[in-house]
């Protein structure tokens, strides 16, 4: 979400008069995020009242890739899950062209951003995940994950220069387990559909509910990570981010007991998805270790760009192979 591409007023009112979304008030750019353009866009409607979309400008993603991800978050706002869905202009088009990039426009999402959560938080995170994975059980178009197993493959050779001996060895050794992994038959019982696969803090929304420390959710965005994968690794993501301590990289137990328990009030984790929690909790924090390295050593320009510190999810793969974590008991998993 940051800023490469430059957008005049000029050409974001273009966008919104063939959207008839009204005249633009403000338009700002965004700062946090580190894989595509996106502005906070203020406009006036014929009612004389403010409205506020996201404008993104797609710096990687191409037009043929886009429908999956915009059409993804079209079907699931359909079927009442909180997300943002794109607007269309008179023909149903999603898709158009701003700069010389493919660009959407959306709703923003009411609320803000909770960066310290705790067990009522993750609660109602547990809960949307597990209502977005069904509702898209029937979404009729494929894309993998991109940031998957191939695209580990490929990256890590070109990072293993810029690093120590043991993260090497680390690296090494991981993306092997994670290979023999997803090559395993328990690994293809696991069940499969789209999934957000980036599913952190700073991508969900709450807003104040009734009495102090009530929060509500007002819903998930930024999907352009998402692909078809295990629902068990989007289950990962937000565990290795929503419920854990950041200075250590250490998984909080009881958080993370109150998410899976909320998801499984939902969709009830099979007895393959609780056995390989533990490894999916690992590639997890390889895939951000992994992704985080690109976007350091090998990183774009943009005018508005922090990268984000790499040796965080080193630290939770190194927690997680350490110290494995079920959401069931040993003894009721056998």
């Amino acid at each position: 979400m940051a800023v490469f591409t430059e957008v005049s007023a000029e050409q974001a009112q273009a966008l919104l008069d063939h959207l008839q979304l009204g005249s633009l008030s403000s338009l700002r750019g965004i700062g946090a995020g580190i894989e595509n353009t996106n502005y906070f866009v203020d406009c006036t409607q014929a009612d004389g009242h403010l409205h506020r979309y996201v404008l993104t400008l797609f710096e990687r993603l191409t037009a043929e890739q886009l429908p999956f991800y915009l059409r993804l978050m079209q079907h699931l706002a359909q079927r009442g899950v909180l997300v943002p869905s794109p607007h269309a202009d008179s023909s149903g088009e999603i898709l158009f062209e701003v700069a010389g990039k493919p660009a959407a426009i959306v709703d923003r999402l009411h609320g803000g951003h909770q960066m310290a959560p705790d067990a009522f938080h993750c609660q109602q995170v547990g809960a949307m995940l597990a209502r977005m994975h069904l509702a898209g059980k029937d979404y009729p178009l494929h894309q993998p994950n991109l940031r998957g197993l191939a695209w580990w493959r490929e990256v890590v050779p070109q990072l293993l220069p810029f690093l120590a001996a043991d993260q090497a060895e680390l690296l090494h050794s991981e993306l092997a387990y994670q290979e023999q992994l997803a090559a395993s038959a328990r690994y293809g019982d696991l069940p499969t559909g789209p999934i957000h696969a980036d599913l952190f803090r700073d991508n969900v929304m709450f807003e104040p509910g009734e009495g102090p420390g009530r929060e509500r959710l007002t819903g998930f965005f930024d999907f352009y990570f998402a692909g078809v994968d295990t629902w068990l690794f989007d289950i990962a993501v937000c565990l290795n981010d929503w419920c854990i301590d950041l200075t250590s990289g250490r998984l909080i137990e009881e958080r993370a007991a109150v998410f899976v328990s909320a998801y499984e009030s939902v969709r009830p984790l099979s007895g393959a998805e609780h056995r390989l929690l533990p490894a999916l909790l690992r590639a997890a924090a390889l895939r951000f270790w992994v992704s985080r390295l690109f976007d350091l050593h090998l990183p774009r320009e943009a005018s508005l760009l922090k990268a984000h510190d790499p040796s965080h999810f080193e630290r939770v793969l190194r927690e997680r192979i350490a110290k494995p974590w079920h959401a069931l008991h040993d003894e009721a998993l056998k």
